[in-house]
């Protein structure tokens, strides 16, 4: 246990950014999952809606430094590209 009042505090801050970055993570993993089964059904339509949420969690996460820019950017490529696959 942390003995120093700045060690508390940091204790303090750290507990509050894990459920935060629980929560990130969690918003991204569920649009990921939702999207990759909807492209593995060969579902167009339905996939390109999952397309946006996913989106959104990786941008939101890239906002916050949950991960990194480049990091969300990859996954929104890669998604793409699945998409587009997927559509022809």
């Amino acid at each position: 246990m942390p003995i120093t009042s700045s060690a508390k505090k940091a204790l303090r801050a750290s507990k509050k950014k894990q459920v935060f970055n629980i929560r990130r993570k969690t918003a991204i993993d569920r649009a990921s999952k939702a999207f990759a089964a909807l492209v593995t059904e060969k579902k167009a339509k339905e996939a390109g809606v999952a397309l946006q949420a996913l989106y959104k969690a990786l941008d939101k996460a890239a906002k916050t430094n949950f991960i990194k820019k480049n990091t969300a950017s990859r996954m929104k490529s890669r998604a793409a590209a699945k998409i587009k696959a997927l559509a022809k």
